[in-house]
């Protein structure tokens, strides 16, 4: 091989992943006492991202609605609260080659948050929702790549002067009569 084999190139590429996994408990404080719990569900997901150099931070909010009885079972209402949380995604794939401080952070929820249970708190006042989420995050920057150079399909740079004296030559020995005067009336 020799010393031209590699070259190294900048591109954008994936230079980081993480994925993470967790559930939450939230007090949802409904306006009367309940009896019984008829229905809960997560409505209304937003998050945004920042990057932290070992792990990307994940800060949102959603909705979580909860139908229940009151009044010994005689009466339903539904009661929605908005809570907050923050994940931190850990980075468990690095390039150590990224050659920028600026990255995009791309985010996907794998699981959308859901609630998996809702049951009447021990003092009965309250309903503790389980809710569970998951996000795969992608870490894109500007990296290094090495490529193997085929040696055969490198070219040497020619010297100009010695290209324009052959390009002379070549138009000093065309023949400016190449077209005669029998040809140029037959068209």
């Amino acid at each position: 091989m020799a010393e031209n084999a590699y070259r190294e190139i900048i591109t954008k590429a994936v230079c980081g992943k993480g994925k993470k996994f967790s559930q939450s408990a939230h007090t949802v404080t409904p306006t009367h006492k309940p009896s019984n719990i008829l229905g809960c569900w997560v409505i209304n997901h937003k998050y945004k991202t920042t990057y932290h150099k070992d792990a990307v931070i994940v800060e949102g909010t959603y909705d979580i609605n909860t139908w229940y009885s009151f009044n010994n079972n005689t009466k339903t209402e539904v009661v929605c609260e908005t809570v907050n949380y923050r994940d931190r995604v850990p980075l468990t794939l690095r390039d150590k080659q990224v050659v920028s401080d600026h990255v995009d952070v791309a985010c996907r929820p794998l699981q959308e948050p859901n609630c998996l249970e809702a049951k009447i708190s021990p003092n009965g006042n309250r309903v503790v929702a389980q809710v569970e989420r998951e996000f795969l995050v992608e870490v894109i920057g500007e990296t290094k790549v090495k490529v193997r150079v085929d040696d055969d399909g490198l070219v040497e740079a020619e010297d100009e002067e010695e290209n324009d004296e052959e390009l002379d030559k070549e138009l000093d020995s065309l023949d400016s009569e190449f077209l005669t005067d029998d040809d140029k009336e037959d068209e």
